[in-house]
């Protein structure tokens, strides 16, 4: 196809996330434990949540369905389809195959890409498989999809508010408003037990939360301090935190996330030189002995940088939370929620020439912190006007949810328990709730085939 192509990135991008939702002040009360326990403690507002009638094929295939309608997608132009996520209702068959049923009604079936699979990290992955297809020697001119979507489901007890569930469509090709910066992404891979789902007859993950904590925020350091050296190569100036517009975190609830942003400040802190921390961090002078590997758990340091830290969390951080807070944890979904949230919260002039960190994490574990730029073009500046223009559409499908009783939530969640890998079976929750649009499940037979249908 020649020489290589400029700007790569994301052209268009839908969100999509479920009609109903349970207030978290109203399960605090409901599961008797303190009031703001998950409002404060967790951060978290409202969790998403889908009934029986809906599965991770069903809400992918909304997602890029919407995709596909509102930027008049002919699906002839589509190369690749890529899929990131980590509910699994089959071993063998990706959820691929199934968005491919859009595609077979164009006749379009010349279409690279399968799932890719490591909790929350499928979506980054798929969307860099993506990425760089269309910057390989084997692209051939079309554009690429990436959906990410996950229902985040578990057992009564205090995981249980983490929950949520969503998906992310995504169009990737040249040319593109939101453009990966080259050469730098840092990833730190490695093995832990964390969080891991081994139970193949259960939706609910296995959880060790104090070493969720810990892997994650280890991940964090890593890749933080490997993208800054990598980013200095490129940018000699480059000075962390302060160069970056915004910064944006996988985020399993609120509150991690600005804690996170705390943390990449105490990284920067202690990477300073004496008096660069005397400029820039008065006061925190004392915790220049500390150590990264043994400050995980430590109060004092967090409440020491999580109250340094406030103003440029206000300013970086907090806008990319919007969706988190009001829906909940959607996995390999969840960064591109915040991505989503962060670009609504400014005009395109605003953004126009912004350059955000994000960071991609999941467990087990995988993670990645990259940088996109916000294009300075004429022609880009049109494009993302659109697709900030098309996300604030469906984001305003937030405030016309309808808000479930927490009993009906507990009721609704132990039907999708009973029923789980059940064949035949026929999903009993209503679809007149189902926003328009939205496809969900019809039946399962007893050959475990799946069948869909989309609400007019």
């Amino acid at each position: 196809m020649g020489g290589r192509v400029e700007n790569v990135g994301i052209l268009a991008m839908e969100l999509y996330f479920p009609s109903q939702y349970v207030d978290q002040t109203e399960l605090e009360k409901f599961d008797g434990v303190s009031a703001g326990k998950y409002t404060v403690g967790l951060g978290q507002t409202k969790m998403g949540f889908c009934t029986d009638r809906e599965d991770i094929n069903s809400i992918c295939m909304t997602a890029l369905h919407r995709l596909i309608e509102k930027n008049n997608i002919n699906l002839h132009d589509i190369g690749r389809l890529e899929v990131g996520t980590e509910t699994i209702i089959d071993k063998s068959k990706s959820v691929k195959t199934y968005l491919m049923t859009l595609f077979a009604e164009q006749g379009a079936t010349d279409v690279e890409g399968i799932d890719t699979t490591n909790a929350c990290y499928g979506g980054t992955a798929a969307l860099f498989n993506a990425v760089n297809w269309v910057e390989s020697s084997s692209w051939d001119g079309r554009k690429a999809i990436v959906v990410a979507g996950d229902i985040a489901v578990y057992g009564k007890g205090p995981a249980r508010p983490t929950g949520g569930a969503g998906a992310v469509a995504m169009l990737i090709g040249p040319d593109a408003p939101l453009v990966l910066d080259c050469g730098v992404r840092a990833s730190y891979m490695t093995h832990a037990y964390d969080f891991y789902k081994p139970d193949l007859a259960s939706e609910f993950p296995y959880v060790d939360g104090k070493l969720s904590i810990q892997c994650y925020l280890s991940a964090l350091d890593n890749c933080y301090n490997l993208y800054c050296k990598k980013m200095r190569k490129v940018e000699p100036d480059f000075k962390g935190l302060l160069s970056l517009d915004g910064m944006l975190f996988h985020s399993p609830y609120s509150k991690l996330v600005q804690k996170s942003l705390a943390r990449v400040c105490f990284n920067d802190f202690l990477n300073a030189t004496p008096e660069q921390r005397e400029q820039q961090f008065p006061g925190l002078s004392d915790f220049s002995s500390h150590k990264l590997e043994e400050t995980y758990f430590d109060r004092d340091v967090e409440k020491a940088f999580m109250a340094y830290s406030e103003p440029l969390f206000d300013e970086k951080t907090k806008p990319s939370l919007h969706i988190a807070k009001n829906i909940g944890n959607m996995y390999t979904a969840s960064l591109y929620g915040g991505l989503a949230s962060y670009l609504v919260s400014k005009s395109p002039e605003q953004l126009i020439g912004k350059k955000f960190g994000l960071f991609s994490y999941g467990s087990g574990l995988a993670s990645t912190m990259y940088s996109m730029n916000i294009c300075n073009d004429m022609s880009a500046g049109s494009k993302l006007a659109k697709l900030i223009n098309s996300l604030n559409e469906g984001l305003s499908m937030l405030e016309i949810r309808q808000s479930i009783p927490p009993s009906q939530f507990s009721e609704s969640m132990d039907v999708r328990t009973k029923n789980y890998h059940t064949a035949p079976y026929q999903p009993s929750g209503s679809i007149d709730t189902l926003f328009p649009g939205t496809y969900y499940l019809v039946d399962i037979d007893d050959l475990r085939r799946r069948f869909y249908k989309r609400k007019d």
